[in-house]
Protein backbone atom coordinates (compact mmCIF):
# COMPACT_ATOMS: atom_id res chain seq x y z
CA UNK A 1 0.00 0.00 0.00
CA UNK A 2 1.17 3.51 -0.68
CA UNK A 3 0.55 6.65 0.62
CA UNK A 4 0.63 10.34 -0.66
CA UNK A 5 2.44 12.54 1.16
CA UNK A 6 1.66 16.40 0.72
CA UNK A 7 4.31 18.07 -1.14
CA UNK A 8 6.62 20.75 0.40
CA UNK A 9 5.16 24.45 -0.65
CA UNK A 10 3.32 26.09 -3.42
CA UNK A 11 5.88 24.23 -6.04
CA UNK A 12 5.55 21.17 -4.99
CA UNK A 13 1.43 21.54 -5.20
CA UNK A 14 1.53 22.99 -7.90
CA UNK A 15 3.26 19.68 -9.44
CA UNK A 16 0.74 17.50 -8.53
CA UNK A 17 -2.04 19.24 -8.87
CA UNK A 18 -0.57 20.08 -12.88
CA UNK A 19 0.11 15.76 -12.57
CA UNK A 20 -3.77 15.67 -11.87
CA UNK A 21 -4.75 17.72 -14.37
CA UNK A 22 -3.09 15.85 -16.96
CA UNK A 23 -4.91 12.77 -15.70
CA UNK A 24 -8.14 14.19 -15.36
CA UNK A 25 -7.82 15.99 -18.86
CA UNK A 26 -6.74 12.62 -20.33
CA UNK A 27 -9.91 10.91 -18.61
CA UNK A 28 -12.54 13.05 -19.62
CA UNK A 29 -11.23 13.06 -23.06
CA UNK A 30 -11.13 9.12 -22.83
CA UNK A 31 -14.48 9.13 -21.40
CA UNK A 32 -16.39 11.74 -23.90
CA UNK A 33 -14.90 9.42 -26.65
CA UNK A 34 -16.45 6.15 -25.54
CA UNK A 35 -20.05 7.95 -24.39
CA UNK A 36 -20.42 9.81 -28.02
CA UNK A 37 -21.15 6.35 -29.74
CA UNK A 38 -23.19 4.69 -27.18
CA UNK A 39 -24.94 7.56 -25.35
CA UNK A 40 -28.23 6.88 -27.20
CA UNK A 41 -29.82 5.18 -24.73
CA UNK A 42 -29.11 3.62 -21.19
CA UNK A 43 -27.48 0.46 -21.72
CA UNK A 44 -25.10 -1.44 -18.81
CA UNK A 45 -22.15 0.37 -20.85
CA UNK A 46 -23.77 3.44 -20.63
CA UNK A 47 -24.84 3.31 -16.74
CA UNK A 48 -21.48 2.12 -15.85
CA UNK A 49 -19.68 5.18 -17.64
CA UNK A 50 -22.20 7.97 -16.39
CA UNK A 51 -21.19 6.14 -12.51
CA UNK A 52 -17.64 6.03 -12.85
CA UNK A 53 -17.18 10.02 -13.73
CA UNK A 54 -18.11 11.01 -10.42
CA UNK A 55 -16.60 8.77 -8.73
CA UNK A 56 -13.38 9.35 -10.81
CA UNK A 57 -14.24 12.89 -9.63
CA UNK A 58 -13.94 11.37 -5.87
CA UNK A 59 -10.62 9.91 -6.32
CA UNK A 60 -9.47 13.39 -8.17
CA UNK A 61 -11.08 15.05 -5.26
CA UNK A 62 -9.60 12.58 -2.74
CA UNK A 63 -5.68 13.11 -4.35
CA UNK A 64 -6.07 16.86 -4.38
CA UNK A 65 -6.80 17.09 -0.76
CA UNK A 66 -3.86 15.08 0.24
CA UNK A 67 -1.54 17.01 -1.83
CA UNK A 68 -3.07 20.08 -0.97
CA UNK A 69 -3.16 19.86 3.10
CA UNK A 70 -0.58 22.45 3.52
CA UNK A 71 -2.04 25.49 1.10
CA UNK A 72 -5.06 25.85 2.95
CA UNK A 73 -8.28 24.29 3.72
CA UNK A 74 -9.24 21.00 1.88
CA UNK A 75 -13.02 20.91 3.42
CA UNK A 76 -14.60 21.78 0.28
CA UNK A 77 -12.86 19.10 -1.78
CA UNK A 78 -14.10 16.40 0.99
CA UNK A 79 -17.55 17.83 0.29
CA UNK A 80 -17.07 16.93 -3.22
CA UNK A 81 -15.92 13.56 -2.16
CA UNK A 82 -19.39 12.97 -0.24
CA UNK A 83 -21.45 14.97 -3.20
CA UNK A 84 -19.71 12.81 -6.14
CA UNK A 85 -20.18 9.83 -4.43
CA UNK A 86 -23.79 10.40 -3.22
CA UNK A 87 -23.89 10.98 -7.31
CA UNK A 88 -22.80 7.97 -8.32
CA UNK A 89 -25.41 6.08 -6.34
CA UNK A 90 -27.88 8.90 -7.80
CA UNK A 91 -27.39 8.07 -11.42
CA UNK A 92 -27.15 4.13 -10.23
CA UNK A 93 -30.49 4.70 -9.14
CA UNK A 94 -31.26 7.37 -12.05
CA UNK A 95 -30.52 5.15 -14.28
CA UNK A 96 -33.65 2.62 -13.71
CA UNK A 97 -35.60 5.50 -14.41
CA UNK A 98 -34.57 7.31 -17.68
CA UNK A 99 -32.69 10.00 -19.06
CA UNK A 100 -34.68 12.73 -17.52
CA UNK A 101 -33.79 11.28 -14.37
CA UNK A 102 -30.36 10.98 -15.39
CA UNK A 103 -30.05 14.32 -16.88
CA UNK A 104 -31.67 15.55 -13.28
CA UNK A 105 -28.93 14.27 -10.88
CA UNK A 106 -25.98 14.91 -13.57
CA UNK A 107 -27.22 18.81 -13.33
CA UNK A 108 -27.56 18.61 -10.03
CA UNK A 109 -24.39 17.18 -9.49
CA UNK A 110 -23.19 19.78 -11.98
CA UNK A 111 -23.99 22.54 -9.98
CA UNK A 112 -23.06 21.31 -6.60
CA UNK A 113 -19.25 20.53 -8.29
CA UNK A 114 -18.75 23.66 -9.76
CA UNK A 115 -19.53 26.00 -7.09
CA UNK A 116 -16.85 23.98 -5.00
CA UNK A 117 -14.58 23.96 -7.81
CA UNK A 118 -15.18 27.87 -8.20
CA UNK A 119 -14.83 28.20 -4.65
CA UNK A 120 -11.56 26.09 -4.29
CA UNK A 121 -9.76 27.75 -7.24
CA UNK A 122 -10.38 31.51 -6.22
CA UNK A 123 -7.85 31.15 -3.17
CA UNK A 124 -5.64 28.86 -5.38
CA UNK A 125 -5.29 31.76 -7.83
CA UNK A 126 -1.95 32.92 -6.48
CA UNK A 127 -0.35 29.70 -7.22
CA UNK A 128 -1.02 29.80 -10.99
CA UNK A 129 -3.22 28.09 -12.82
CA UNK A 130 -6.57 28.60 -11.79
CA UNK A 131 -7.88 30.93 -13.85
CA UNK A 132 -9.26 28.01 -16.31
CA UNK A 133 -10.66 25.97 -13.15
CA UNK A 134 -12.35 29.63 -12.04
CA UNK A 135 -14.24 29.37 -15.50
CA UNK A 136 -14.77 25.89 -15.01
CA UNK A 137 -16.44 25.94 -11.88
CA UNK A 138 -18.84 28.95 -13.36
CA UNK A 139 -19.46 27.21 -16.30
CA UNK A 140 -20.52 23.98 -14.77
CA UNK A 141 -22.85 25.99 -12.56
CA UNK A 142 -24.76 26.86 -15.67
CA UNK A 143 -24.12 24.01 -17.59
CA UNK A 144 -25.77 21.93 -14.80
CA UNK A 145 -29.12 24.33 -14.68
CA UNK A 146 -29.05 23.26 -18.94
CA UNK A 147 -29.34 19.52 -17.54
CA UNK A 148 -32.05 19.80 -15.43
CA UNK A 149 -33.60 22.13 -17.85
CA UNK A 150 -33.06 19.60 -20.90
CA UNK A 151 -35.03 17.06 -18.79
CA UNK A 152 -38.31 18.22 -19.69
CA UNK A 153 -37.52 18.16 -23.00
CA UNK A 154 -39.21 15.87 -25.22
CA UNK A 155 -36.76 13.54 -26.25
CA UNK A 156 -34.11 14.31 -24.08
CA UNK A 157 -30.47 13.38 -24.81
CA UNK A 158 -27.24 12.46 -23.03
CA UNK A 159 -25.38 14.58 -25.84
CA UNK A 160 -25.35 17.39 -23.49
CA UNK A 161 -23.75 15.47 -20.70
CA UNK A 162 -20.80 13.85 -23.30
CA UNK A 163 -20.58 17.64 -24.17
CA UNK A 164 -20.10 18.90 -20.44
CA UNK A 165 -16.83 16.67 -20.08
CA UNK A 166 -15.10 18.04 -23.30
CA UNK A 167 -14.70 21.24 -22.16
CA UNK A 168 -13.78 20.20 -18.72
CA UNK A 169 -11.14 18.33 -20.18
CA UNK A 170 -9.61 21.21 -21.87
CA UNK A 171 -9.75 23.60 -19.04
CA UNK A 172 -7.99 20.77 -16.83
CA UNK A 173 -5.22 21.33 -19.50
CA UNK A 174 -4.94 24.60 -20.05
CA UNK A 175 -4.45 24.93 -16.25
CA UNK A 176 -1.81 21.82 -16.27
CA UNK A 177 0.38 23.27 -18.91
CA UNK A 178 -0.31 26.85 -16.99
CA UNK A 179 0.82 25.67 -13.43
CA UNK A 180 3.79 24.23 -15.07
CA UNK A 181 5.77 27.81 -13.74
CA UNK A 182 4.71 27.56 -10.53
CA UNK A 183 5.45 23.74 -10.20
CA UNK A 184 9.36 24.68 -11.09
CA UNK A 185 8.99 27.28 -8.62
CA UNK A 186 9.06 30.82 -10.40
Amino acid sequence: MSTITAPAGVAGTASALRRLYFVRFAFAIIWALIMVPTASKLSPVVVALLVLYPLFDVGAAVYDAKVSRGTGSTKLLYVNVAVSLVTAVGLGIACASGIPAVLRVWGAWAIVAGLVQLIVAVPRRTMGGQWPMILSGGISVLAGGSFVASAAADKPSLTSAVGYAIPGAIFFLISALRLGRAAKGN
